[in-house]
């Protein structure tokens, strides 16, 4: 079967051109119109979520095109018809995009990322905004609960057998954002520039006829500060093989099986009893933010997170949607608001201006909007201008993304911070415009 190379035009869903096929038959796909991303609500018992993918998403956005072969395929499948195949031949997205920076935590009604643009192209990027955003969200609000766990221990996101072999770069590359220090996935390290890290597993000690022969080999090709995974057969055994083998100087120990703080303590204290004792120790083995949290006092100088970052057994959904908030009438009639009246997933019309507002500490108090473009209003501005003209014009580094999470997790009280079930800190409401200049 011939295979075809899938741009960011076709990552969507079938009703975006239907409905654009549509808006080409009556009119209206040039009408001015703005979107907006947010979630209505956090996950059960989440206080916070951290924006993520943005990274990701804005260079699919300004390459968002349609080459001829799939256009002839769209038009084949009757998805278009003769006019929009028209206009998706010419198409790039020429509107702007402004966002909370990547990185930021997310609340309850927060305008996360509003779309400008005509009807057309923004009713485009529904389903691309909504799969980057909600996945990396997912996997950094996850991540993000276990680097506050960890306590200044270091995390190695090591997931990439768990879940899509795409969808692992993804991972690996908000993981980082949220505060692991490296991955094991390679392709995160070439693409986004994600630290890499890794020794070996329990099929190389299996390999050799012998524990001592298979640490030989490891230390012999990277040196004593290597990891050596010492329970393959018996941990206590293994552990004074390892010592044996690359001597007291060797840099760290990888226990992957048994009760992690038994087995912690006892190999911490028999490292120093072997005079190794600066030797780290790390853990993996199905480890989430409460697992983490349980191994607070243990020994443990690091850890490896797999499957409950990468996949869904280790985070629920970001629960993004993507609405129409204001449209025209006409090529050069003025925006009117526009919002959803259903039960349980109504939203508010009108483009947002989100600000938020810290206490002398620097803890984040309140976060509103006002749909008053005209309205003076005080607090920290939340969105940065990312596309202009369908451009990007904001290219953070991912270190600076990095540092930009950190530093937003900061302003969490405590109790926000805590992983245990409880209501999101903040829920972001709409104020009007002499309130929020009086603040």
């Amino acid at each position: 079967m011939a295979t075809h190379t899938v741009s960011p035009s076709l990552l969507t869903d079938r009703y975006e051109l239907t409905m654009l096929t549509s808006f080409v038959t009556d009119g209206s796909v040039h009408h001015p119109a703005v979107f907006e991303a947010f979630a209505r609500r956090l996950p059960e018992g989440r206080r916070y979520g951290v924006l993520a993918g943005l990274g990701r998403l804005l260079p699919m956005i300004e390459a968002f095109r349609f080459d001829a072969d799939e256009v002839d395929w769209l038009l084949a499948e009757g998805v278009v018809n003769e006019a929009t195949a028209d206009y998706l031949r010419d198409f790039r997205f020429t509107g702007d995009v402004d966002a909370y920076p990547e990185g930021e935590l997310y609340f309850p009604g927060s305008p996360v990322l509003t779309v400008r643009g005509t009807l057309g192209e923004c009713v485009m990027l529904e389903t691309l905004i909504l799969s980057v955003l909600n996945h990396d969200s997912a996997i950094a609000s996850a991540a993000a609960r276990m680097t506050l766990a960890a306590r200044g221990r270091p995390l190695v996101e090591m997931g990439s057998r768990r879940t899509h072999e795409q969808a692992a770069v993804a991972v690996a590359r908000a993981a980082y954002v949220a505060g692991f220090a490296s991955s094991s996935n390679l392709a995160s390290g070439l693409v986004h520039g994600v630290p890499t890290v890794g020794t070996a597993a329990h099929a190389f000690t299996l390999a050799h006829t012998s524990e001592a022969e298979a640490f030989r080999s490891q230390v012999e090709a990277q040196g004593v500060g290597t990891t050596l995974l010492v329970d393959t057969y018996d941990t206590a055994q293994g552990i004074r093989t390892a010592v044996e083998v690359a001597g007291p100087g060797l840099g760290a120990i990888r226990i992957d099986s048994g009760d992690l703080a038994d087995e912690s303590a006892a190999a911490r204290a028999l490292l120093d009893e072997l005079g190794a004792t600066s030797t780290r120790i790390i853990v993996t083995s199905d480890l989430d933010e409460y697992v983490i949290a349980a191994l607070a006092d243990a020994p443990i100088d690091g850890y490896g997170v797999g499957t409950r970052v990468a996949t869904g057994s280790g985070h629920p959904t970001a629960q993004m949607v993507y609405k129409l908030v204001a449209v025209a009438d006409s090529v050069d009639g003025p925006l009117r608001p526009v919002a959803k009246k259903s039960h349980d997933k109504v939203s508010v019309g009108g483009r947002k201006r989100a600000f938020r507002e810290h206490d002398a500490d620097g803890l984040v108090v309140r976060e509103w909007f006002t749909t008053d473009d005209d309205a003076t209003v005080s607090g920290t501005p939340m969105q940065v201008a990312v596309v202009r003209a369908g451009e990007v014009v904001h290219s953070p580094t991912l270190d600076q993304v990095r540092d930009h999470c950190a530093a937003a997790l900061a302003t969490l009280p405590q109790s926000a911070q805590a992983i245990t079930g409880g209501a999101a800190h903040l829920k972001v409401e709409p104020v009007p415009a002499t309130e929020g200049a009086a603040r």
